[in-house]
C-alpha cells in the first residue's frame, strides 16, 4: 500500500475490521501490515507447537574422593553408566581435602580406572585437567 500517515493507516485497518500491527519497528519508516491479530496469534502458537523439538543434554555431576571405597566407586560408576545411557553429559570431579592434596596420583589412578571402565558408554571431551584442589572431566554419550 506504500507509505501512509499513521491516522489513514489506522482508518483503513478499521474499515477492513482488523488491526494495524507493526511489524518492523526498526525500520525507517516502521513497517505495519493490517491482519487479524487475534487469527495472528494463534497460528504463531500452532506453529510453535509444532516444530519438532530438540532435547538438550543434561548437565550430570558425580563428586568423588581419593579415598573412596571400591564398592562406593562401583555406585558412582552406575550411576555415570544410566546417565551416559539417557545421553547426558557427566561432569566428574575429584576433589583434595587437606593432605590429600600431596596425592594427587592416587586421584589421577581412579578417575583413569573409572574412564576405562565407562569406554563403553561414553568418551570423555577433553583429557582430565586440574582445577585448583580438583580434577575435572567431561563426558558425553557415545552416538
Amino acid at each position: 500500500m506504500g507509505i501512509k500517515p499513521l491516522y489513514e493507516a489506522l482508518s483503513l485497518a478499521r474499515n477492513a475490521g482488523l488491526d494495524l500491527v507493526e511489524i518492523a519497528p526498526q525500520a525507517m519508516p516502521p513497517v505495519c501490515k493490517i491482519i487479524d491479530y487475534k487469527k495472528y496469534k494463534y497460528l504463531q502458537g500452532k506453529k510453535n507447537k509444532d516444530a519438532p523439538r530438540v532435547k538438550t543434554g543434561v548437565m550430570k555431576e558425580i563428586k568423588l574422593r581419593p579415598k573412596i571405597g571400591e564398592h562406593d566407586l562401583d555406585v558412582k560408576r552406575k550411576h555415570i553408566q544410566e546417565f551416559l545411557e539417557k545421553k547426558n553429559k557427566v561432569k566428574v570431579l575429584m576433589q583434595f581435602f587437606g593432605r590429600e592434596r600431596e596425592h594427587i596420583d592416587l586421584g589421577i589412578a581412579i578417575v583413569n580406572r573409572l574412564l576405562a571402565s565407562l569406554a563403553d558408554y561414553g568418551t570423555p571431551d577433553a583429557p582430565p585437567r586440574r582445577m585448583g584442589n580438583s580434577i575435572v572431566i567431561m563426558l558425553s554419550s557415545k552416538k
